[in-house]
């Protein structure tokens, strides 16, 4: 893995929608500096007009301007306009307008201390029952040997293929604590939380070997929980796919 995804700036945006959230991320960079550098300014010069002088006897009654109104009031007024313009737009387009489940990849990221499981339903669409009681290390999903649907699925262990081009719905939860489910390079980051199924999306534009990171601490072994992100050709990911079926029904 090149290291150059991952230095001092940003990581390669490799989502279809990164953009709009790198453009919201420079923004409130820029004005956080802004921001930053005028408080400094005001400091330095209340410092230095207002310092103490032999022989001055200076007033202590405050003196009332109305600047530091409108320079409060135009901050929030552009806070506003992050949120309205920018942040809110971005929610709606990568959380609530998801892809018709016929056009996508739909895959779910079962989390636990300390991986990632992944559970792609075969070629028939449908996931495989699964049961509770069946949890072992062999099976790490408790999936129904008997269930029809379930013959084909594919699970992987820490081992996330998706094809380029191809939005991916992906249902996250968790088997045990609070994960968070970080893509760095796709912009994603959700929590996984036991007793919930919480559904993201998103679409790669480019393929490329990239990292699945918790950004939770989630344990002891919270620095485990390292996995792999392939983002595939259409071509490459139909073998990956059905090598993997392949290899689970001669297991």
């Amino acid at each position: 893995m090149s290291q150059k995804l991952y230095g001092w700036g940003l990581p390669v945006d490799v989502s279809t929608s990164g953009w709009e959230i790198d453009r919201l991320i420079y923004i409130l960079h820029v004005f956080m500096a802004v921001l930053f550098v005028g408080w400094v300014v005001f400091l330095i010069y209340t410092l230095f007009r207002f310092r103490q002088r032999p022989g001055e006897n200076r007033s202590t009654a405050s003196g009332h301007f109305k600047l530091p109104t409108y320079l409060e009031v135009g901050v929030a007024l552009f806070e506003v306009l992050l949120l309205t313009a920018f942040a809110f737009p971005i929610w709606n387009q990568t959380h609530v307008k998801m892809p018709s489940p016929e056009s996508s990849l739909q895959v779910r990221v079962v989390a636990e201390q300390f991986a990632w499981n992944i559970h792609y339903p075969g070629k028939d669409g449908l996931y495989g029952k699964t049961d509770p009681k069946l949890v072992n290390q062999q099976n790490p999903l408790g999936l129904v040997s008997g269930d029809p649907s379930a013959a084909d699925d594919v699970v992987t262990l820490n081992q996330f293929h998706i094809p380029v081009g191809k939005p991916v719905i992906v249902e996250l939860s968790s088997k045990d604590v609070i994960h968070s489910f970080a893509l760095p390079v796709m912009r994603i980051k959700q929590d996984a939380i036991p007793g919930q199924k919480v559904k993201i999306w998103f679409e790669a534009k480019r393929t490329g070997d990239f990292e699945i990171a918790c950004a939770q601490l989630c344990g002891l072994g919270h620095y485990r929980m390292r996995g792999f992100f392939v983002v595939d050709s259409p071509d490459a990911f139909a073998k990956w796919f059905d090598e993997q079926a392949a290899a689970g029904k001669s297991s």
